[in-house]
């Protein structure tokens, strides 16, 4: 498999100028900061927001951009997770590799989504930003709510189980589901394994059509400015950025509790796998500023597999790892959900007990995972879980609708960074790391490995 995995990013290279380093090994060239993506999407998010503040209706009118950016990504997510996924099973020792992985993603998940739950509790508590605001939940408009309410409850554990199985193999791609996808590609690989000698014809007959999918990711992500620019015209021109100044507690408490969630305990987590925090986001600048601009991880997913592979993960591990984690490693959306409750407990004077507050631990913790893989899945699963905790009023949501948006960003960027780091670190409890490629992103600073795919997202630090 690591050899056909150099074959595909040598088919990859492309035309990308290769120069020898000092160290002996060979480097890509460096571009000018102006042919940079992560330089071009933060011009262009900076140049959205001044069209959205000084001219609402030509930033709202721009929205389709943003729009058409994220369906062309949308597109391609299915067929790469499932190609990559697929092709990185089939490359496995045996199918107890596949368990032990993906038990170690799990738990991995399980215990920093707890933790982040814990942590916006926490803060909720010692900073009270809803404290103060005596507002009487009868008086509040729940009309916009209503339908997160409607969605939320339609989402049961029961629903999201039975809806992880597709109802044609088709059907996956189809709607664009990547529990399904995930599903499919894992049982699909599981048999391409077991099918020995006679599959491999198979496996690299999708090692090819995985190579073409990333050079096509390479391709759309030069858009990626447009998209950047289109999304946040549209987001500053509609809601504008005075609509979140009597709000503005919420909002810096979550951003705060957030960068020091990554910083601090994800920081940890990375100190103790052999890398700084800081570098991983260096070398993740361009996704970044993506998912920023964009205000959607998914935008970003198929550079992030690439990013991973590249730093010296193995493929069937990020494979598993990154499109699970899309769904269940949702660290700055856990944040979200206790810190709103308790914003809404607090903004309606309500006093929640000891008791009270880890019931909604509790129920956040089943409920974000009822959610995983739905579109606007943090407001949603706020809903599912004040729905059951009678003590927080479901109508104090219409407290936070109006500026949710302005906190999507962070809870995409917070999730972004989560699942990098866990994809890391799984693959470091495998032993499975790359250690020359890893030293190089992380020691030396090297982001632009040979065999990087073409393109913007493949630019030099």
């Amino acid at each position: 498999m690591a050899m056909a995995a150099c074959c595909c990013h040598d088919r990859l290279k492309g035309g990308q100028a290769i120069a020898a380093g000092a160290s002996g090994h060979a480097v890509a060239a460096r571009k000018p900061l102006y042919r940079q993506l992560y330089a071009q999407v933060l011009l262009a998010i900076l140049a959205g927001g001044l069209i959205g503040h000084f001219s609402p209706e030509a930033g709202v009118a721009l929205k389709p951009l943003g729009d058409a950016f994220i369906k062309l990504v949308k597109m391609i997510i299915a067929p790469v997770i499932f190609l990559t996924i697929v092709t990185g099973i089939a490359s496995m020792r045996g199918l107890g590799d596949v368990g032990r992985v993906a038990a170690k993603a799990f738990a991995y998940f399980l215990c920093f989504s707890t933790i982040a739950l814990i942590l916006g509790l926490v803060v909720a508590n010692v900073v009270q930003p809803g404290s103060g605001m005596n507002i009487d939940p009868a008086t509040l408009e729940t009309a916009a709510v209503d339908d997160y309410v409607k969605k939320a409850k339609d989402q049961t554990i029961t629903a999201f189980l039975i809806g992880i199985i597709p109802e044609t193999v088709l059907g996956a791609f189809v709607d664009g589901n990547l529990l399904q996808v995930l599903f499919l590609a894992i049982s699909f690989g599981i048999a391409l394994a077991m099918g020995g000698a006679a599959a491999q014809p198979v496996v690299k007959l999708l090692e090819a059509v995985g190579a073409a999918f990333f050079t096509l990711v390479a391709i759309f992500m030069r858009a990626a400015p447009i998209g950047a620019f289109g999304a946040f015209a549209f987001t500053i021109g509609k809601y504008g950025i005075g609509s979140i100044a009597n709000l503005a507690a919420l909002v810096g408490t979550f951003y705060l509790t957030s960068v020091l969630f990554v910083i601090v305990v994800l920081g940890l987590v990375a100190r103790g796998a052999g890398f700084s925090i800081f570098t991983l986001i260096r070398y993740l600048k361009a996704e970044l500023l993506l998912v920023l601009g964009t205000s959607s991880s998914e935008s970003a997913l198929p550079s992030l597999m690439d990013k991973m592979e590249r730093a010296g993960c193995p493929r069937p591990i990020v494979g598993l790892v990154v499109p699970a984690g899309y769904s269940f490693n949702l660290d700055g959306t856990n944040i979200y959900m206790t810190l709103a409750a308790l914003f809404i407990a607090q903004a309606c004077g309500i006093e929640l007990s000891l008791g009270e507050q880890v019931l909604l631990l509790g129920v956040a913790m089943i409920s974000s995972k009822g959610a995983a893989g739905v579109t606007g899945a943090g407001f949603i699963t706020l809903a599912a879980t004040l729905s059951i905790v009678p003590s927080v009023p479901i109508a104090g949501m219409a407290l936070i609708l109006g500026i949710d948006r302005f906190m999507s960003e962070c809870r995409a960027l917070t999730n972004f960074i989560g699942n990098a780091v866990a994809t890391i670190v799984v693959s470091r409890w495998e032993g499975a790391i790359d250690e020359a490629r890893f030293a190089a992103v992380f020691r030396d600073g090297d982001f632009g490995p040979p065999g990087a795919a073409p393109g913007p997202e493949a630019d030099p630090d």
